[in-house]
């Protein structure tokens, strides 16, 4: 049975102008099936080419019917064909379409620009044990992705984030600095090692936490992760041994015998099993830390920063 093109014989209503444009103007999806409609002249082969039923394409015609307040279709045994209205509405919906196709190719290009780098800041001892596995896990998932890392303490990463210079992070101090947001992704442990010559190698007892702090030690630079934990573990620290801006060259220093340092469990294990450093044990304080990813606050990860991060939980304790 055809369908009026009447404004009233159709048992569509006018709908209110003061209702959001949200509520008044058809979704793209009713506006790609008008336009199949059109072109196909059939509701049933419209229908098919957008992946519905029939009937599911007729209850859509009808709704976009009672939302505009005028008939589009006239629905017959021999086809569908449009009413004066719908050929109108019809010329407007294609300039719809097209604007949100271009909309799409735009957005596109976006993610596509997003994608193609991935700028990571990271504390030392992540930077150095943690970070290169994780990316060429990335590389398999991303290879046309260009990263870049930057190392530096946790100070130095939490500004780089915060000025826009990188879109993820990691960092091992006890805190995350104002404006930023992260999850744990990992826990740490630090350990008191000395070259094998050094007395404390040939303790019997383990070394005392009031002992440790009182000792001039191998230190990281101010703002360093390590250095953190350990101050604040001790509650104090002895005036720096040596002071040095790299978990590499702290592990050096107490190889080639200039005194004890504190450094992760996870930079020094080949060091410990050639007998190149000697873990001293500690009583009366346990020097275990979080590892944490961050980032802006109200902006979480995504693209290759949001697949990176997805990386770094597996396999990690």
């Amino acid at each position: 049975m055809g369908t009026s093109s009447g404004s009233g014989s159709s048992g569509v209503s006018d709908t209110s102008s003061g209702a959001p444009l949200a509520h008044r103007v058809p979704d793209l999806g009713a506006l790609e099936l008008l336009l199949a409609v059109a072109r196909l002249g059939s509701l049933g082969r419209a229908a098919k080419e957008m992946g519905i039923t029939q009937p599911a394409a007729s209850s859509r015609v009808r709704s976009m019917e009672r939302q505009l307040g005028v008939a589009l279709v006239d629905r017959s045994p021999r086809g569908s064909q449009l009413t004066d209205a719908g050929a109108l509405v019809t010329d407007w919906a294609r300039r719809i379409v097209e604007a949100a196709e271009a909309f799409d190719v735009g957005a596109q290009a976006l993610r596509d620009r997003r994608d193609s780098r991935l700028r990571v800041a990271a504390s030392m001892t992540i930077a150095e044990y943690l970070l290169p596995g994780w990316l060429m896990a990335l590389r398999t998932q991303r290879p046309d992705t260009a990263v870049s890392l930057t190392a530096g303490n946790s100070t130095a990463v939490a500004e780089r984030l915060l000025a826009g210079e990188a879109d993820l992070g990691f960092v091992e101090g006890l805190a995350v600095p104002s404006g930023l947001d992260e999850v744990v992704i990992a826990h740490d442990s630090l350990i008191v090692v000395t070259a094998p010559g050094h007395a404390w190698a040939r303790r019997r007892k383990p070394l005392g936490a009031a002992e440790l702090a009182a000792t001039p030690l191998i230190l990281r630079e101010e703002g360093s992760g390590t250095r953190q934990v350990l101050d604040a573990a001790l509650g104090g620290l002895a005036r720096p041994l040596i002071e040095l801006s790299s978990t590499t060259a702290v592990k050096a220093s107490a190889v080639n015998g200039a005194g004890p340092a504190v450094l992760s469990e996870l930079a020094v294990g080949e060091e410990l099993s050639a007998r190149r450093l000697v873990n001293i044990p500690l009583e009366g304080v346990r020097l275990r830390r979080a590892l944490r990813a961050v980032w802006p606050t109200g902006h979480r990860p995504t693209g290759p920063a949001r697949d990176l991060l997805s990386l770094t939980r597996v396999g990690v304790d």
